[in-house]
């Protein structure tokens, strides 16, 4: 009985430790804002009375004793400002916070300790980056504004509703799964859009590069192939943004190959590896003989997320989809090839999603799907050095031509030694 005791107050004292913690964290953020009414030990005090009531409402068994100490709480906070109002500050973050720490504190008694530091720590980050976020609210334009909502309604409200089973010939066809994926590139290009969009003047040609690369590898393509070839000093510039766009479509294609079948990861990463591997070298080397560009002009990418754009991706994903099916049927997997070099001079993404799925239903094994990918990979690296040479000329083309010819080099090379 008295270790049940022992081990019952070492459990509590757990908890009021985890939300002293916690209290700390966010009042030592709002203790450096002068126009807050709580700071460090008040912002402690609450999370420790929130963990507080927790135990004394389980203990009486009624909920009555937590919700009257947040409803204090929040009479308590609202009073100091009411009595000591600052015109700049109207005290509703401070109000929102204390509340919410007070809620930690509770929650931190019932079990739920990892959940209450994590939503700490990030309650902690928005406060912190205060003018930051402004900042960043500011510059958005409308029509930013209407491509975050467009890929809130696929992700949040067409997604959930759509059915998670197979359809039509084959059954290669699930609206649930070929919308997850539409939502995972236009995820994925929204994030390198938004950087783009924000970093890629001050930080020069590398991040120009790397977001361009993220955003649309084909769109950053075409746009510096024409920089490059009505500007002479430019066309280093843009050789080196050109080959960092393509060498991040490596990476790219390496998180969503992480996200959708991880246990293909290990034929996949040393394909994708080497092509990152030679292609970073023929990098560096160029690197050497550019200039860091702070005027570059930025690609005019339209936001990914726009309807059009996701719904043909999602059209075209399907159509790989079927005809992969039907022609691994007809031909096994030489059809299946045949695709991956005609989708792949236009989209990389489609066949790469298309295999990784046929891996996870068992249709197709790990060394066919990293070899489909490798070929879509490899078509769209032609593809792109087929539009430098025929956008920027034939000494952008060759200055292209090392670094994205080794990057399919690499690829290849891998696959053939897996092989």
């Amino acid at each position: 009985m008295d270790a049940i005791i022992q081990n019952n107050a070492l459990d509590g004292l757990t908890a009021f430790v985890t939300s002293l913690a916690v209290g700390l964290l966010m009042g030592l953020e709002r203790e450096r804002t002068p126009s807050a009414k709580a700071g460090l030990r008040t912002f402690t005090l609450i999370a420790l009375l929130g963990t507080l009531s927790a135990m004394i409402a389980q203990e009486a068994g009624s909920p009555l004793v937590l919700a009257a100490g947040f409803v204090i709480v929040g009479l308590f906070i609202t009073a100091a400002y009411l009595r000591d109002p600052e015109d700049d500050d109207p005290g509703t973050t401070t109000v929102a916070a204390l509340l919410l720490c007070y809620g930690l504190g509770a929650i931190i008694w019932y079990g739920y300790s990892t959940l209450a530091i994590m939503v700490g720590i990030v309650v902690t980050i928005l406060l912190y980056f205060k003018p930051e976020l402004r900042g960043i609210s500011q510059s958005l334009t409308r029509r930013d504004l209407l491509s975050i909502l467009q890929f809130a309604v696929l992700s949040f409200i067409v997604l959930p509703i759509l059915p998670d089973r197979e359809f039509g010939p084959y059954l290669a066809l699930n609206p649930h799964q070929i919308w997850l994926m539409v939502v995972l590139i236009s995820g994925l290009s929204l994030a390198g859009y938004v950087a783009l969009k924000w970093s890629g003047r001050r930080y020069g040609v590398a991040l120009l590069g790397l977001m361009g690369g993220l955003a649309s590898s084909t769109a950053t393509t075409l746009i510096y192939a024409r920089h490059g070839k009505d500007n002479e000093n430019l066309a280093r510039m843009a050789v080196g943004v050109i080959l960092l766009a393509n060498l991040v479509v490596q990476v790219r294609l390496a998180v969503v190959g992480a996200t959708v079948a991880p246990d293909i990861l290990p034929r996949l990463l040393p394909v994708l590896g080497g092509g990152l591997a030679l292609g970073l070298a023929v990098v560096a080397w160029w690197w050497r003989q550019m200039e860091k560009g702070r005027d570059l002009p930025l690609p005019e990418i339209q936001n990914p997320t726009e309807l059009r754009a996701s719904v043909g991706f999602g059209l075209l994903y399907a159509v790989v989809l079927f005809c992969s099916a039907w022609l691994q049927d007809y031909a096994g997997n030489k059809g299946l090839y045949v695709v991956a070099l005609v989708s792949g001079l236009t989209d990389v993404d489609a066949m790469t999603l298309t295999s990784l799925r046929l891996f996870n239903t068992g249709r197709l094994a790990a060394g066919d799907a990293v070899t489909a990918i490798t070929l879509a990979v490899v078509a769209n690296l032609t593809f792109k050095l087929g539009v430098v040479f025929a956008i920027g000329g034939r000494a952008l083309g060759r200055r292209c031509a090392a670094g994205l010819g080794a990057i399919a080099l690499g690829s290849l090379l891998a696959l053939w030694l897996q092989a």
